[in-house]
């Protein structure tokens, strides 16, 4: 059994959004771009697939060449300026790969990957060498290492779907994921990495809901950059997987010209928990992905701009702004802390408000504990 983006079923109008869209660097020829754009944009396009749906390409304004859309899914020529450091795999999924289609870097989780095809290709993924190098979809063997791995190991307890994009599978394909993930016993939660509620929400549909209700619960983390994306048919298909009783979370990625600003930031994490219902979850400091430089910040601008966010921003509404490190070192927080000096119990931190106050633990004898062994004496 193979599944394709384009396979046929019955409530599959979503894929007239994937045909009227861009899907091979040829079709940059029917996009409003001048010929010295064109040219740049189909030379880096063959260093990284393009594509896009048509309800995505709608979103952009095409006579501002600083459209955050645009800047996300056209190809630039300065992708092609690879700069010393960055990586063919930024974060380590290859030497984290027991077997195919897997990597296990956290004891209690794994990523799966069903699909290394994506219903829109991000010119900023950390992926991008292994989507273009790739290139293959679901099929029921292409899987079975990794199913019978996961299976071995009853310390994973969460199952991550991500690629490519899960939710670019027919139906049929997502509901056998799902039941052949669901009856390993020791796994509690399907987690589903996505960007198809953003770019193409008419995938959002009562048969793909159905598809992955069982006994598992179900994490959908979505992938909103800036609020431009937030459109109703966003809107809709978040309200579907919310009343199917699925928890949503968004990461984005800290973009340079894209949402690099504290109005950006905070008008697309306000939309997103007040309009969509959908926790900002991480900030990403862009990925080390090779010809990115031009579209990554600096750290401390990062820290900056979370910090003006925590000032304007409840808590629910704040994403946790993060640096996933090379060689899989993992996510790690780059907040800005609020800790000005620590002597035994006495503290000294900095408020919301810019001023520092002094700070005394007062806890029970039994429970002072060495900072050094979070664990002891349990």
């Amino acid at each position: 059994m193979t599944e394709t983006l384009t396979q046929n079923e019955p409530d599959a109008a979503w894929q007239d959004d994937v045909r009227q869209g861009v899907r091979h660097v040829r079709d940059l020829d029917r996009l409003p771009l001048s010929s010295g754009e064109r040219a740049a944009a189909q030379e880096a396009a063959a260093h990284h697939k393009v594509r896009a749906p048509k309800a995505y390409l709608d979103l952009i304004d095409w006579n501002d060449p600083a459209d955050p859309i645009r800047a996300q899914i056209i190809p630039s020529p300065a992708e092609l300026d690879a700069a010393e450091g960055e990586l063919d795999d930024p974060i380590g999924d290859h030497a984290f790969s027991p077997v195919p289609r897997l990597t296990h870097r956290h004891a209690d989780r794994v990523l799966l990957f069903p699909t290394y095809q994506c219903a829109v290709y991000c010119r900023f993924c950390f992926r991008k060498e292994s989507l273009t190098s790739i290139g293959r979809g679901y099929t029921r063997a292409a899987l079975e290492p990794a199913l019978a791995y996961i299976a071995a190991h009853p310390e994973i307890r969460e199952v991550i779907l991500t690629g490519g994009d899960p939710l670019s599978l027919p139906d049929a394909a997502l509901a056998e994921i799902r039941a052949r993930v669901e009856a390993i016993a020791h796994v509690r939660l399907l987690r589903i990495h996505t960007r198809v509620p953003v770019a193409l929400p008419s995938r959002i549909t009562p048969g793909l809901v159905e598809a992955l209700q069982g006994r598992l619960m179900v994490t959908v983390v979505t992938h909103f950059n800036h609020a431009r994306e937030i459109t109703p048919a966003t809107e809709t298909a978040c309200r579907l997987l919310r009343q199917a009783g699925f928890v949503l979370l968004n990461q984005s990625v800290l973009l340079k010209g894209v949402n690099d600003s504290v109005e950006a930031l905070e008008e697309l994490c306000r939309e997103l928990m007040y309009r969509l219902g959908v926790k900002p979850y991480y900030l990403h400091h862009g990925d080390l992905a090779r010809g990115m430089a031009h579209r990554r910040t600096t750290i401390a601008q990062g820290q900056a701009l979370v910090e003006a966010l925590r000032a304007r921003l409840s808590g629910i509404c704040n994403p946790v702004y993060v640096i996933d490190l090379p060689e899989g070192g993992g996510k790690v927080p780059l907040g800005p802390c609020h800790v000005e000096a620590h002597d035994g119990e006495h503290w000294r931190l900095r408020g919301l408000d810019g001023e520092a106050r002094d700070y005394r633990e007062i806890v029970g004898a039994g429970d002072n504990r060495s900072s050094k062994d979070p664990t002891a004496g349990s």
